[in-house]
């Protein structure tokens, strides 16, 4: 048994101690005994002891098959409690590269002592920069929500945009968000277009329009134009959206403006009949007469179908303006 009865910190100790292991297989027993010793130091055992120093004997050897059977068989006999031998089981694991049982014991280690999520968080994130190498994205997430669940809120910089774009090929795109915000900042100046365009997509995706189109319109920026049909036609179709949003809400001049970005840009070509109507509409709320009637007398020239609802909606509605006003009382004489 290890005369060292109270542990260093945990994470710095492992980490020291790995560093170890492949000293002591070029120095076969004397490394083995010392790094042995030193693995006993990381932690008050737990459970079994005889199994943990042979568990730890094997992982000086590196026979981590061998050592991970001796842990689990410490945390068998110890119980399901004994956070010193869950955190041995799960760094073996670690070590041996499975994310999910690693990130499984730490689990159940760190519920029993939080003193051990320095020490998961640490693992953890060595898996996930390792999955993020071989370009393992699934690997790369799951490493990392378990590191975020030991400790909640922790950035790594370099883990955002594989993070950002692994969410956002999965469909959760709220989830991408805010990673796509760290990325873009961490770039400054040297925002990569697609990575603007792909955050863009991702709120418009959620349903917000407004920070889309923040984040379309600067990528358009970006790019030359003759690579702007897709983005025209995004931004075409989000400004539309928000126009309607913003009309629900009374901010009429606001509702304005977008419509008029879908109508400046043309696209989507298939709603500039009903885009023509809209914005019509608005001009007529705002009392705009004159400038609504020659809204609707546009629809019927960018109308594509010929057959539109629209286009008969935007005449009854300019021979209403022109012969009764907005109002609907008497000649519509101030048109």
């Amino acid at each position: 048994m290890s005369t060292i009865t109270k542990p260093y910190p945990p994470a710095r100790c492992l980490l020291y101690i790995t560093s170890m292991i492949d000293r002591a297989r070029a120095k076969r027993l004397a490394g083995l005994a010392i790094t042995s010793v030193l693995l006993s130091a990381c932690f008050d055992d737990g459970g079994d002891e005889s199994s943990i120093r042979r568990g730890d004997e094997a992982a000086a050897r590196g026979d981590m098959d061998a050592a991970l059977a001796e842990y689990r068989l410490a945390v068998r006999r110890g119980g399901s409690d004994d956070a010193p031998a869950l955190t041995r089981v799960a760094h073996t694991y670690a070590q041996m590269g499975r994310i999910d049982e690693a990130g499984e014991f730490y689990g159940r280690a760190v519920e029993e002592d939080p003193d051990f999520a320095d020490q998961a968080v640490s693992d953890m994130v060595r898996l996930a920069r390792a999955a993020r190498d071989r370009d393992d994205l699934f690997g790369l997430t799951s490493a990392m929500e378990a590191a975020m669940s030991f400790r909640p809120g922790i950035t790594m910089q370099d883990m955002a945009l594989p993070l950002a774009r692994q969410y956002f090929r999965s469909g959760e795109y709220a989830k991408a968000l805010p990673y796509y915000q760290a990325s873009i900042a961490a770039m400054q100046e040297d925002t990569l277009p697609d990575v603007v365009f792909e955050a863009g997509s991702a709120y418009d995706e959620v349903g917000d329009c407004r920070r889309a189109l923040h984040y379309y319109e600067q990528y358009r920026r970006l790019i030359s134009r003759y690579q702007r049909s897709e983005i025209d036609w995004k931004i075409g179709s989000c400004s539309q959206r928000l126009a309607r949003d913003l009309r629900d809400e009374g901010e009429d001049e606001e509702a304005l403006f977008h419509i008029e970005r879908t109508i400046e840009l043309g696209e989507p070509r298939s709603d500039q009949a009903s885009a023509y109507v809209e914005m019509a509409e608005i001009l007529s709320d705002l009392g705009r007469c004159q400038d609504a009637m020659d809204a609707y007398d546009q629809v019927g020239r960018v109308d594509q179908t010929g057959t539109s609802p629209f286009v008969d909606l935007a005449r009854w509605r300019y021979d209403q303006l022109r012969f009764q006003g907005p109002a609907g009382g008497g000649l519509g004489t101030g048109c």
